[in-house]
């Protein structure tokens, strides 16, 4: 054989070695049109709000409003740092409450979780119950008996007010409940063959295991608290404890009468290191929310 029949022959094994090209079918566009125009909705407001923190105070008024700055003011970083608020003092107040907040829901709601998903107890189903109901229940509406419990423990701007209500979560246990449901019984069993008890096992394997619903729950937890806005306003009076969503509802100042630009550079500031967090972590939540619908 020739060389040059040779170098035909092993072009000829290539072509039939590649895979077949797969064919883009029209529903594959439909709904990557359809994410792509929901993706673009959702940072529209994002886009906004920074757009509009560059701005110059007048051209946030402006009819019709342009989507880009005519002018780049980057001071207007530097204002809430200036102004009367204190940004830096809230901005600790708020990672406080919230870490601690956050490290109490992942213990309680861990060792409820696996107690409702592996503890035989009379009632276990009705008390799961209850609380998937106590879902349903606005603060709003038990704002009133919380209000008078924290009154009568005096922590009135306290930010105790804040974290013992809020270091329990109903969504916390049935996220965790769910993922424990889905351990296998007989690694479990074997555990217990091995001679350890019931803390052990949750401590040495069902722990370990839970890393991605455990840091779902951290994730979720951090961005409701520190958003938080209805809670703080009822309990914290004093600028040693407000948080910061205060703070920056005060840089609006009387009837909105703020400076917009100042306050749009405040938020992006508040928001970015959550956002930063969520975008890192994005796919523990879609991976321990997948888990946990695939067994009840």
């Amino acid at each position: 054989m020739t060389t040059h029949s040779r170098g035909i022959a092993g072009f000829q094994t290539l072509t039939e070695r590649r895979p077949p090209r797969r064919r883009v079918k029209t529903g594959d566009l439909v709904t990557l049109f359809m994410l792509t125009f929901a993706a673009i909705l959702v940072l529209m407001p994002l886009l906004w709000m920074f757009s509009t923190s560059l701005r110059p105070t007048a051209d946030s008024y402006k009819l019709p409003p342009a989507w880009l700055p005519t002018q780049f003011r980057v001071e207007n970083y530097l204002k809430p740092f200036e102004s009367s608020v204190p940004f830096i003092q809230l901005f600790v107040n708020s990672l406080r409450i919230t870490l601690a907040v956050t490290l109490g829901q992942l213990v309680t709601c861990s060792l409820a979780g696996y107690a409702f998903a592996r503890l035989r107890f009379p009632g276990n189903n009705t008390l799961f119950l209850i609380l998937l109901a106590s879902l349903m229940v606005p603060n709003q509406v038990t704002i009133i008996p919380i209000y008078l419990s924290m009154v009568s423990w005096g922590f009135m701007n306290n930010p105790l007010a804040i974290i013992l209500p809020g270091i329990i979560s109903a969504f916390g246990v049935f996220l965790m409940r769910q993922f424990f449901k889905t351990l296998p019984q007989e690694l479990l069993d074997a555990a217990r063959v091995d001679g350890a008890g019931q803390l052990r096992v949750f401590l040495q394997i069902a722990v370990p295991l839970s890393g991605a619903s455990l840091a779902t729950l951290a994730i979720i937890t951090f961005n409701s608290v520190w958003n938080s806005y209805f809670l703080p306003l009822i309990f914290l009076k004093s600028w040693d404890n407000m948080t910061l969503p205060q703070g920056i509802a005060l840089l609006t100042g009387y009837m909105g009468s703020g400076n917009p630009s100042v306050v749009m550079a405040a938020v992006t500031m508040a928001i970015l290191p959550v956002l930063i967090v969520f975008i890192i972590a994005q796919r523990w939540i879609i991976e321990a929310l997948t888990r946990t619908g695939i067994k009840g």
